[in-house]
């Protein structure tokens, strides 16, 4: 870590240094705890657990409430997103979100994961009378929406009780407890995608697939929502195909 910065500026401010280290430790500790950031740094863990908990209080960490150790906040995630992968990933997708949406004549959307909701970054209406509305910058309940199951079935259970301390706030009656959600994130994981069935909104639901980047990593989710019925069972398998053929199309285009 020391060896990263080639030379070092004249009038380094220490505390600074040690916060910015501290957020760099976490590229390879993605679950930092207080002895370690201070052993890493040369510090007491008095003054680690202050630097903590200042990047905390901005948002740029998050500590998980069971295991007490330190992740990457809501503040970073966006800042890394927004400069780099939010631009591209955005630019890049629409072409396929666009032929996606003409191919299945519904709307299509692209989420992302943020804190415990999920932000729609790009989409494209159908060209239907009756239709679902594309959402773009919109925050929505993680667990109340398709792509936003996607993203969370990648999670520790742990970290998903942290995310959802109070249970969740129901929208319809179709909306899952905590319980019944852990159970389909299991199922979700295991099949590849994620149903919404009216459990945000009453009459509308939603089908998504994961995207992932090179390494296999889940960076967003394309999901299709439709007035409920035109989206029964039976339609649900089709709609995966044509959404696991746009995610590897925009895959794709970002691997060039």
């Amino acid at each position: 870590m020391d060896g990263e910065m080639s030379t070092a500026p004249r009038y380094p401010v220490g505390s600074v240094d040690h916060a910015l280290r501290l957020l760099l430790l976490l590229r390879e500790e993605p679950d930092l705890r207080v002895t370690a950031a201070a052993r890493e740094l040369g510090i007491a863990p008095s003054t680690a657990h202050r630097l903590l908990a200042t990047l905390e209080h901005r948002g740029f960490v998050a500590q998980d409430r069971v295991t007490r150790a330190y992740r990457a906040g809501p503040a970073l995630i966006e800042l890394a997103f927004s400069s780099t992968r939010a631009i591209d990933l955005r630019e890049v997708s629409e072409p396929h979100l666009r032929a996606l949406s003409e191919s299945l004549r519904e709307t299509v959307n692209l989420l992302v994961l943020q804190d415990a909701s999920v932000r729609f970054v790009a989409g494209f209406e159908a060209d239907q009378r009756v239709r679902t509305h594309v959402l773009t910058g919109t925050l929505l309940p993680a667990y109340a929406s398709s792509g936003g199951k996607v993203l969370l079935a990648e999670l520790p259970r742990e970290q998903l009780r942290a995310l959802y301390p109070h249970g969740l706030r129901r929208f319809t009656p179709h909306t899952r407890t905590f319980t019944q959600l852990l159970d389909e994130l299991a199922l979700v994981l295991m099949r590849g995608y994620a149903v919404n069935d009216q459990e945000s909104l009453l009459g509308l639901s939603a089908v998504a697939v994961p995207l992932r980047d090179r390494g296999g990593n889940t960076i967003a989710a394309v999901a299709m929502s439709a007035p409920s019925e035109r989206l029964p069972l039976a339609r649900v398998r089709e709609v995966v195909i044509e959404l696991r053929a746009c995610a590897a199309g925009i895959r794709s285009h970002l691997s060039r």
